[in-house]
């Protein structure tokens, strides 16, 4: 089932159990705590996050504390499976239920499984999102377009087949954008945090309403306390509140996510390999696809966040 979030200050000053979270913006004390554990020992390069999978069927005791110590620390995991990838959506599938997700976002995209087979598509309605072609993808959450009351909390991109060259990504976790940015202004989380901070305009496919207008915040707190961020950095179809602080803080937030951090990770993956995330934000670059072999992912994405404890 989706977690349920508390969207903005107004409604963590209402609940008590809230105004001891890090994430209140109020919370000095609490936020210094998690800060300071947040960055001792934090992986410093995209090697650090990975865990190799002997049988991903069925995973050892070893091996999902392994997977689960990187997603506590960094939101993120890439595995990596020994052997030669097959074409297996159960393979992500079990993965994924051995750690607690199991509600996939069938959207309209998805196969009749609820996983997406994400490969270059020239024509019909894959044809017309950026996804399905070899072009790059800016950052992102996944879902961010979503309502609010089903947010992707948790994802799986699993590789069958990288691309012939490029199709990297990078990879921020939301946690540490939300300490370089209340470090830089705690107002704004603030404005970040409105229930309308950021819309996305409605989406019309021939003359039909496929999605209404969806507004809401870009930094979120689930019930259970943790983070969870809803964003893309498209300059269009993509509408921000027009007050100066919500303004700036969006500034802020695209231009640290285009800094160079040691925070921040990238590469592609190969097959057998995928990501395990809480929905982190995310890039692809363009790539060239193998005609002979091309490139094929499976993704999956879940209502349900990663089981940690």
């Amino acid at each position: 089932m989706p977690f349920k979030t508390i969207h903005s200050e107004s409604n963590f000053d209402s609940n008590s159990a809230f105004k001891q979270s890090p994430f209140h913006c109020d919370n000095e004390t609490a936020y210094r705590q998690w800060k300071e554990n947040k960055l001792s020992n934090y992986p410093q390069c995209i090697e650090d996050l990975m865990v190799p999978l002997n049988d991903p069927k069925n995973l050892s005791a070893h091996e999902v504390q392994q997977l689960k110590g990187l997603l506590l620390k960094t939101n993120m995991v890439i595995y990596a499976i020994d052997g030669e990838a097959v074409e297996d959506k159960s393979i992500p599938e079990q993965i994924g239920l051995q750690l607690g997700i199991q509600s996939l976002d069938k959207n309209e995209c998805a196969d009749e499984d609820g996983f997406t087979s994400i490969q270059v598509v020239d024509d019909g309605l894959h044809a017309i999102y950026i996804p399905y072609s070899e072009k790059g993808i800016n950052w992102h959450t996944d879902g961010y377009y979503n309502r609010l009351s089903e947010q992707i909390y948790s994802m799986i991109l699993h590789c069958i087949r990288p691309s012939q060259e490029g199709g990297e990504n990078q990879l921020w976790d939301p946690d540490i954008i939300y300490m370089m940015l209340r470090d830089e202004n705690v107002d704004y989380i603030r404005a970040l945090m409105a229930a309308d901070a950021m819309t996305i305009p409605k989406n019309v496919l021939n003359g039909e309403l496929v999605r209404p207008d969806r507004s809401g915040p870009v930094f979120m707190i689930t019930e259970e306390g943790r983070l969870h961020m809803r964003y893309t950095a498209r300059a269009r179809n993509v509408i921000w509140k027009e007050d100066e602080l919500t303004q700036k803080a969006q500034k802020t937030l695209r231009e640290i996510l285009n800094s160079e951090s040691s925070y921040k990770f990238q590469g592609a993956l190969k097959a057998g390999q995928g990501l395990l995330c809480n929905n982190t934000l995310h890039t692809r670059t363009a790539f060239i696809d193998d005609k002979h072999k091309p490139r094929l992912l499976y993704r999956g994405r879940y209502f349900d966040k990663i089981q940690l404890l």
